[in-house]
């Protein structure tokens, strides 16, 4: 049921190690063969490259996966639920403006009953038919308001708790950012593991480990912030009152 990849580091680095094994997940070691997805930052701007075919089977994807460098990314593998086809449109990741920045969100789980409530605005409105990207624009018209000061956390409390709302609906285990910082909700199902090593401070999360290493699992409903590959921030699960951003 999809799977998800993110990375957050403290210096540009070579992805490859990570994402030639997300890649075989899509449809290949798992059965996610229903489109893959890449957002990356290069200077502050975000890049996309995603396709409705298979991952690891995708040519585009094998030149992604060997090439790309940087210091924060989301990937996503899909298997097709809802709507249970695949199309460029519902491949994820999304991308969508709010507070004048790009924001990047992936979804692993299902939701269906969000696309039921009731909209708040033109803020953010979906362009394909995912429960997964109703759900990134409730998020991003919930937040909205409370982003004035991204270093605030009054904005990521909202985050939580919308989080926990929507993951009550099914399942909602999700990657999200703002160019700044990698956010990551484990409903269920989400592992991190952290290296500092002579290449850098960085930090993985994926759906499943990905590699050997010591991958710890999300505590059940917890929220994760990382910034340039340190975790600044724990809200929910049994991180509650863990560090605010700084």
């Amino acid at each position: 049921m999809c799977e998800l990849f993110g990375f957050s580091g403290d210096r540009e680095q070579s992805l490859s190690p990570w994402l030639a094994p997300f890649r075989e997940r899509g449809g290949g070691s798992a059965d996610n063969p229903d489109g893959w997805g890449v957002a990356s930052w290069h200077d502050g701007v975000a890049s996309l490259t995603k396709s409705s075919e298979p991952g690891f089977s995708s040519a585009g994807f094998a030149r992604v996966a060997g090439a790309l460098r940087t210091r924060l990314a989301i990937a996503h593998v899909r298997k097709a639920r809802h709507p249970p086809v695949p199309g460029m449109l519902n491949t994820h990741p999304f991308i969508h403006a709010c507070c004048n920045r790009d924001w990047v969100f992936a979804h692993n789980g299902m939701v269906p009953e969000v696309i039921e409530w009731q909209t708040t605005g033109p803020l953010c409105l979906p362009d394909g038919e995912t429960d997964s990207e109703y759900a990134f624009c409730h998020l991003l018209t919930d937040i909205a308001e409370a982003y004035d000061n991204p270093l605030r956390p009054a904005w990521l409390g909202r985050l939580a708790r919308l989080s926990e709302k929507i993951a009550a609906l099914g399942k909602f285990n999700f990657l999200l950012s703002d160019g700044r910082e990698l956010i990551a909700y484990g409903h269920d199902r989400l592992h991190q593991l952290e290296i500092d090593d002579e290449s850098g401070c960085s930090i993985i999360v994926a759906t499943e480990p990905l590699t050997d290493g010591a991958w710890r699992p999300f505590a059940a409903g917890e929220l994760r912030v990382y910034r340039d590959g340190r975790l600044i921030a724990r809200l929910g699960g049994k991180g509650q009152g863990s560090p605010s951003p700084d």
